[in-house]
């Protein structure tokens, strides 16, 4: 039996994507950083939160949080993944692409990497 790939939308996630792939997928296991206390915390203490509970974060962050998320790998940190989301991407794009990790992978295909969307 694999397990479930689990999400981490960090705090700035796009609300309207994650309202899509709850109703296409009620079962997708995804929280919302503000939803477990994790408001304004920084991108290293939201990956070291990711990383102990085995969750990959989706952001829209280019620039600090996938940096920070490389530094991780590079320091031989556990990191379950980062997939970083273009903000022009159609709603409906970014909803089919993250089901398709989520229903035909397995979580540790994506650890120590981040992954930008679109996956083609």
């Amino acid at each position: 039996m694999t397990l479930p790939v689990r999400w981490l939308a960090d705090e700035n996630f796009n609300n309207d994507i994650i309202r899509a792939l709850l109703r296409r997928n009620p079962a997708l296991d995804l929280i919302r950083a503000q939803d477990v206390g994790r408001s304004g915390v920084g991108d290293p203490e939201l990956l070291e939160w990711a990383a102990n509970e085995g969750r990959i974060v989706l952001t829209h962050d280019v620039t600090t949080l996938t940096a920070y998320a490389n530094s991780r790998v590079a320091a031989g940190q556990p990191m379950p993944g980062v997939i970083e989301v273009n903000q022009r991407l159609s709603i409906a794009r970014v909803v089919e692409d993250v089901l398709l990790i989520s229903e035909c992978s397995e979580p540790t295909e994506w650890e120590n990497r981040v992954i930008y969307l679109p996956l083609v």
